[in-house]
This record gives C-alpha cells, structure tokens and sequence, in this order.
C-alpha cells in the first residue's frame, strides 16, 4: 500500500497560502518499495531561463566523473527530513544560494519557503554543487525546470546511464511538464528497472529501484569520465 509522503499536500498548499512554499507532496510510488516520494505543484509561470542566468552549462576545467557524484549521493543514504518537511541540509544550502532568488522570481513564493519544501531536486543539486559539479548538473528546486535546462541544452535523452538525471512521472507520461520527481542513475539493470539514489522518497535519502515505465528521460551531465 502507497503511503502519504511525509511532506503532505496539505501542509505545502497551507504554507503556499501565505506565500512560504513553492512546491507540494503529493503521491508516489516504487516497484521496490511501496513508500510514496515528491511530486512538485506546476508554477503558474514556468521556463527554463526565465530567471536571469544562474544554471549556464560549462565543461571547461570541471574534472569530476559519474563515480564521484554516485559516492556522494550514496554516503547521503538515510538523511531524512523533520515532521514538517524541512531541517535537511540541502533545503538551507539551496534557499541560501543565488539561485534561490533567481527561481523565486520565476515561480513565485518566498526565498524561505524552500526551507520546508519537497527537496528531491534540491538534493541533485547539492550533490552537484558539492562535487564541483555544478555546471553539469545544474541547480533547481523544480523538477521540470531541471529538466527543461538539460533538454535545453541538449543534454536530455531516453538511455539510462550511470550518474545520469533521471526524471519521473508516476502515471507513466513522457511530457516534461508532467514530471513528479528526481534522482541518480545508478545503472541500469537489463530487466526493466533502474537502480537510482533520490532524495525526497519517504521523506529521505535512499537507494530505489524503479521502473523504466515511470522515467521521462535522462539529463546527462557532460562528467570527465
């Protein structure tokens, strides 16, 4: 049986009605375990680049392989969030970031209300900041303006690789405006599942293993190896 993410729906529309969160919880689900993860509220107003430029692509100089954002990702396993949805690291390192102002401008709500919102992008954004990687992977607290960026940029296809962005939809759509959730490939595994890292599954870190049937495509980060 599906469970209620531990960030609710409930608790995200009562706090965006004061203009304190950008996203919600809504229902998930893992072929693995049956645990319900995030899924984002649409923005009233969503484009990639509607901010000003914070989340340009660079490779020149960035030296840093799939194996290193895997291990970071994987070291992350079992951080989880409070009762409210919020208290994790990567929630404060994202609303203290530049970029935090840049996407409240595009979609909306307070620089604060990242700090309690679903953070499954948040945290492949930390993990890409961490590892240097940053210009790969990008930074956003929107999962379909993460993805836009990569398929912006040329980067975004249906071939599961490791240290790949994959992204969801749990009703098995391929539009990007339909996408719910975001983790790490961690390989595919040949039967018509992904193994995957994610951040926001039940209210933590964790290992899944998912159905092909629910990605929307992949972001590949141009890693040095």
């Amino acid at each position: 049986m599906a469970e209620h993410c531990t960030t609710s729906r409930k608790a995200h529309l009562a706090r965006a009605a004061v203009g304190a969160a950008i996203v919600a919880g809504l229902f998930g689900g893992n072929i693995a375990a049956a645990s319900a993860d995030s899924a984002h509220e649409q923005p009233a107003t969503v484009t990639a680049h509607q901010a000003a430029d914070g989340n340009k692509p660079e490779k020149a100089g960035i030296q840093v392989t799939a194996s290193q954002v895997l291990a970071l990702a994987r070291a992350q396993i079992g951080t989880s969030e409070n009762s409210d949805g919020g208290g994790t690291k990567y929630q404060k390192w994202y609303a203290s970031t530049p970029r935090a102002a840049e996407t409240v401008a595009r979609d909306g709500g307070t620089t604060a209300g990242y700090l309690d919102a679903a953070w499954c992008s948040m945290f492949v954004s930390w993990v890409g900041n961490q590892t240097g990687a940053r210009n790969l992977i990008g930074w956003d607290a929107y999962t379909v303006a993460h993805a836009k960026w990569f398929a912006d940029n040329h980067r975004f296809g249906d071939e599961p690789k490791p240290g790949a962005v994959v992204f969801f939809s749990w009703s098995g759509s391929k539009s990007i405006d339909d996408i719910q959730h975001v983790g790490f490939v961690v390989k595919d595994n040949g039967n018509g599942t992904i193994s995957t890292i994610e951040g926001n599954t039940a209210g933590t870190v964790a290992a899944r293993v998912r159905s092909k049937s629910q990605v929307v495509g992949y972001g590949y980060p141009d890693y040095a190896g």
